[in-house]
């Protein structure tokens, strides 16, 4: 094997002079049968020499660290307490002290001859392939102060296997277990302690804030897990600003002096992370007080609860300190060992002398003067003291400067060893030294659980311990700075605990600053980012129509659910669309609705009079009363159709109206259409054209067959493209609930073929419109016609482009259009005629009206002795030239042929023939 010797200096004036033995380089140390090392920076600094060139000397520090310092009496007041217990069976503790100086160097140092062999004159540290059997100076380590010096002597450590308990160090990295494999901590992990002040940043609404750190490998790797829980929760950092890790740095103040500028510009960022120890946090706040800095400081664990930066006059200047502390545990046992320390003897205690002598020096300054006096003093001035001045011990100075987190937590350290060791003695004579290897208490120190205040702690996987933090606020008390807890953190549940509501109002407080980029989006406004990297500054914008927001400061604007919602521009909630259809209620459907129940009563009155008349000739050449009946029933259908156009659309009266008025109407032109044909037969003389109509003339037939072909294609529309109810959205705040008709094409052939039956219709009884006035009911069907295509033709334009609630009742108008103009033509004047014609209503004037006109109609055509020669379809009668008068033809002196008539030549008619022969032509109407 390879030995390394330890070298070692004398702390003097002659820095570069040599010690005389290596128990001069130990802080504090007290023998035992098992010795626990221990690394902690008393110091603030090592001195660094100007000479050159630069020696491989250990240099002496500066500044010395009361807190630190009481650190190292807590470990050493836990090792008495155990020995003096029965927890290791009379097994005793050691301990080797060393200060690092917060510097990594002096730490290495300490950490060699840790490794160094056991009982070894020289401390010569064997360089091995197999450290198994390896038995070093001491078995467990607890330290170091700092994450960047307990990551350095970790890895020189794990050569060994030798546990390392730090009480301070709280770096993310160093849960890593493959890179740190013999390293715990009896505190949380920086992952916990940036998660809980990213926490409390979001639950006071901040997310414009600055950072500011040590550029070391801690203030590092805080700083980087402080930026991924900040981005996780939308919290922005304004500016980073690292400060060198050692005061000694030549760029120190300059730094310091950019950074409090960087703050002082800032004007919007009111928030500042501090991840710093706490001499570099004395530093920087000595400058920002001199500035008039006035901000929310969160304090890191390293410097929150420092009595050293609460006690800085004028303190209060800079703002309010809110700030995370180790949940801390009984410590009275702690202050009575601080009670009885100026009884202790400092033979083995190099802290505690140089503690004493700092008394003597600075005992006659006030409190906080006399801290300071402490900090400035190095151990190269305190060597030039002889020692002569009496000390004044100061029981208050170290209580007031005792952390309780730091102190539980080193407390904790050291019985957690404790425990590990009392596993591994009992089966083994533990007095001696070699009884078990480092690597075996490491195994076991994984499984220990130790007991404090009821409370159960043990470190998991990552070689942590879960403790929660202590929220700590810096109130000002009778005109004093104190550190008062204000909540606890759940490190697992990740939430705040509050004992009462007092101290709940001082976190409600905290909400009444701003830190932000910009100004809250009010609800109804969203967040629209700019040209800034940062996404915490933004412009506020309205939400857009149909959009809403109803929280501050959200990212986006959320959309309406669906369409039966709206919302109009910088809305906070979203309204329910009203809901239109052409409502009973509606003026316009009432009116609609008037004007179908006076259609129905017109109906209903029309079939009263031709009731009541039934036998006149009036009603019988209308066709009798079973075709009246019919006609007049499609009527009421139609008018009753126009009913299931109102109100709210159901699938029922979509279905039902459409088909009801197509089927309706179809059988009222049908019988209309009948009627023409029985009328132009009637009275038709051309013999050509009235065969014709004969064929034509089959009523029932006709009837059921034009209204037949009507109901299949209302049967194929409505099990194919049946209608249904429709939301129409084109209205922005309206729905329209309307009647979708399923397929135009339908709705088209049904109007269409509705449309042929009446074009039909029209020709027929336009042809014949020169009737006898009494009976020209031809003309007036004509006329029926006309209004009906007149109305049709001007609804296809109009339904096509109107829209909303108002669109049934386009059709509704046309409907009761057509209705009405068939109706009114086609029963009105006859109705007229009963009423105030009835003394034309008589079979006697009825056949005389006929007769003549039959009479004139013959004595207007040319005599022919053989044939017609008539091309058109008027009366036409062969007469002989003695047929010269009225007279003649009535007292039969003529011969003359009636079409349908056998021609009689030759001969002359009886008296009153061509009476009887117009009688039979009537009676067959």
């Amino acid at each position: 094997f390879v030995a390394f010797l330890i070298p070692c200096f004398v702390i003097g004036t002659d820095v570069a002079s040599s010690c005389q033995k290596a128990e001069d380089f130990v802080g504090a140390s007290s023998p035992g049968d098992i010795v626990i090392g221990g690394l902690f920076a008393v110091h603030s600094e090592m001195l660094h020499p100007e000479e050159d060139p630069i020696k491989p000397v250990i240099q002496n520090c500066a500044g010395f660290e009361i807190q630190v310092f009481l650190q190292t009496l807590a470990m050493i007041h836990a090792i008495e307490t155990i020995n003096n217990s029965t927890l290791l069976s009379g097994v005793t503790l050691g301990y080797e002290i060393y200060d690092t100086c917060a510097e990594v160097t002096k730490a290495m140092a300490s950490a060699l001859r840790f490794l160094s062999k056991l009982n070894s004159s020289e401390d010569a540290v064997e360089f091995k392939c197999n450290y198994s059997d390896y038995i070093p100076r001491v078995k467990a380590v607890t330290g170091a102060s700092y994450s960047e010096v307990s990551m350095a002597v970790s890895r020189l450590l794990a050569l060994q296997l030798i546990p390392q308990v730090s009480p301070a160090s709280s770096a993310e990295i160093l849960s890593d277990k493959i890179r740190f494999p013999s390293f715990f901590r009896t505190i949380p992990s920086d992952f916990h302690q940036t998660r809980a002040m990213t926490r409390l940043i979001c639950e006071s609404g901040w997310n414009w804030i600055g950072v500011i750190a040590t550029d070391d490998d801690n203030g590092r790797f805080a700083l980087e897990s402080f930026g991924v829980q900040a981005m996780a929760n939308n919290v922005c950092i304004a500016f980073k600003e690292m400060l060198p890790a050692y005061l000694s740095d030549s760029t120190f103040h300059t730094k310091v002096d950019r950074a409090i500028e960087k703050i002082v510009k800032e004007t919007r960022v009111n928030v500042i992370v501090v991840f710093m120890r706490q001499f570099h946090v004395f530093k920087l706040f000595k400058k920002a007080i001199e500035r008039n800095v006035n901000k929310i400081w969160i304090a890191s664990d390293n410097w929150s609860a420092a009595a050293k930066i609460s006690t800085i006059p004028n303190i209060r200047q800079l703002g309010t300190v809110v700030g995370f502390g180790f949940k801390s545990g009984d410590i009275s046992s702690f202050h009575e060992f601080l009670r009885n320390l100026h009884e202790k003897p400092t033979e083995n205690n190099k802290f505690l002398h140089e503690y004493l002598m700092l008394l003597s020096v600075c005992a006659h300054l006030e409190y906080h003067d006399f801290q300071r006096c402490i900090a400035s003093q190095s151990q190269d001035d305190l060597l030039e003291n002889d020692g002569s001045k009496p000390h004044i011990w100061r029981d208050e100075f170290l209580n007031a400067n005792v952390e309780p987190g730091f102190i539980h937590s080193t407390i904790l350290a050291v019985y957690a060893i404790a425990h590990a060791i009392k596993g591994q003695c009992k089966d083994r004579d533990c007095k001696d030294p070699s009884a078990f290897t480092p690597w075996e208490l490491l195994e076991e120190l994984k499984k220990v659980i130790v007991i404090d205040d009821d409370k159960e702690f043990k470190f998991d996987s990552n070689g942590d311990m879960s403790t929660s933090y202590d929220v700590l606020l810096w109130k000002e008390i009778d005109g004093h700075m104190e550190i008062t807890t204000m909540a606890e953190y759940d490190a697992e549940k990740g939430g705040f605990i509050f004992e009462d509501e007092e101290k709940k109002k001082d976190f409600q407080a905290l909400k009444k600053v701003q830190s932000t980029c910009s100004q809250p989006c009010r609800p109804g406004q969203v967040k629209k980012v700019t040209e800034s990297p940062h996404t915490c500054c933004y412009e506020c914008v309205y939400c857009p129509e149909n959009h809403y927001s109803n929280q501050t400061d959200m990212d986006y604007c959320y959309r309406c659910n669906n369409k039966t919602y709206w919302a109009p521009i910088n809305s906070t909630t979203c309204y329910r669309k009203t809901i239109y259809f052409l409502a009973w209620t509606d003026w316009f459907a009432i009116f609609l609705l008037l004007l179908s129940i006076f259609g129905v009563v017109l109906v209903l009155s029309i079939c009263v009079i031709f009731t009541k008349n039934l036998d006149t000739p009036v009603v019988k050449a209308s066709g009798g009363l079973t075709v009246c009946y019919i006609i007049l029933f499609s009527h009421f259908l139609i008018f009753l159709s126009t009913v299931f156009f109102i109100d709210v659309p159901t699938e029922f009266k979509c279905k039902t109206r459409q088909a009801l008025f197509g089927i309706s109407f179809t059988l009222c032109v049908s019988c209309i259409l009948i009627k023409s044909l029985k009328i132009l037969l009637a009275f038709s003389f051309d013999p050509k054209l009235q065969n014709f109509l004969k064929c034509m003339y089959k009523p029932i037939p006709t009837v059921v067959t034009c209204t037949g072909i009507q109901v299949i294609i209302c049967t194929f529309w409505l099990i194919f493209r049946t209608p249904f109810v429709n939301q129409n959205f084109s209205i922005p705040r309206a729905i329209i609930l309307e009647c979708n008709e399923g397929s135009i094409v339908a709705f088209g052939i049904m109007l269409g073929y509705i449309a042929a039956l009446a074009f039909i219709c029209f020709i027929f009884a336009f042809k014949g419109r020169k009737l006898p006035e009494n009976y020209n009911e031809a003309k007036f069907i004509t006329f029926g016609m006309l209004i009906y295509f007149i109305a049709w033709i001007v609804f296809i334009p109009v339904y096509a482009t109107t829209f909303g609630k108002y669109l049934p009742a386009v059709e509704i108008i046309v409907v009761l259009i057509s209705n009405y103009g068939i109706l009114c033509c086609t029963f009105l004047p006859k109705c007229y005629i009963i009423i105030y014609k009835q003394e034309t209503n008589t079979k006697s004037a009825f056949l005389k009206m006929v007769y003549t006109y039959s009479s004139k109609s013959a004595g207007s055509v040319a005599v022919s002795q053989v044939s017609l020669e008539s091309k058109s379809s008027s009366l036409r009668a062969t007469v002989t030239d003695s047929c010269k008068t009225e007279n003649d033809s009535v007292n039969g002196n003529c011969h003359f042929q009636v079409p349908g008539q056998p021609l009689i030549k030759g001969k002359v008619l009886p008296k009153n023939a061509a009476r009887t022969i117009v009688r039979k032509r009537v009676s067959s109407i």
